[in-house]
């Protein structure tokens, strides 16, 4: 009979194959859709259209997915090729606050061990980089910690000031600096691309200024 034809039956909808990275992709959208709080391996599963039990042959828990999709932030920062040690490390450090802020999740999790490929290979340019500068023995880790801990630094006080969107709870923080006036003239509604520029410039300056004074 004609309805009995492959080709008049309708199609069933064909499924994906699971994959690792289909998983890693899934999650960094949820968690840029819902945040941390709404990701669970069940929600996580029904929007890979996939049972739980499959998605745990790939990740085990929700923290292997949560590092999974915050490594996935640090593959987004680029390597800079060009110019000289003190361009390349503004450059990787600029990149990596623009990925963590697209994606204001990953800033709750940077207490999170960095062991990810894209997040060690970052660290590693960034090392190699302030090595070739000058910088050896002690002053290569803190060169290096002086840069990475400002850019999770700020991006994470950007967040947190961006996620407070609610114009009473504004009224209130701006009423709770009024006893702080210097703080008060400058702790809100600043423009973050212009003062993070602004001290990433001093501390580049300063470490630029340290290599010359060791030479």
């Amino acid at each position: 009979m004609a309805d009995e034809s492959v080709w008049l039956r309708p199609r069933k909808r064909e499924r994906r194959p699971l994959t690792l990275d289909r998983i890693v992709t899934e999650a960094v959208a949820l968690l840029d859709e819902e945040g941390e709080a709404r990701l669970t391996m069940r929600r996580l599963a029904e929007r890979l259209d996939t049972g739980s039990t499959t998605l745990y042959w790939h990740v085990r828990t929700k923290d292997d997915v949560l590092d999974l999709a915050l490594d996935a932030v640090f593959g987004e920062v680029p390597l800079p090729d060009a110019g000289g040690w003190r361009d390349r490390a503004g450059e990787l450090v600029s990149a990596w606050r623009a990925a963590l802020l697209r994606h204001p999740w990953s800033t709750g999790l940077l207490d999170r061990p960095m062991l990810g490929p894209n997040a060690l290979a970052r660290t590693e340019f960034l090392y190699a980089t302030l090595a070739e500068a000058g910088f050896g023995g002690p002053d290569l880790p803190a060169a290096a910690f002086s840069l990475s801990t400002y850019v999770t630094g700020s991006a994470t006080m950007q967040a947190r000031d961006e996620a407070a969107t609610d114009p009473a709870v504004r009224e209130l923080m701006v009423d709770r600096l009024a006893a702080y006036p210097t703080l008060a003239g400058h702790g809100l509604g600043h423009d973050w691309d212009a003062t993070f520029a602004r001290g990433l410039g001093y501390l580049l300056d300063g470490m630029a200024a340290s290599i010359r004074g060791a030479r």
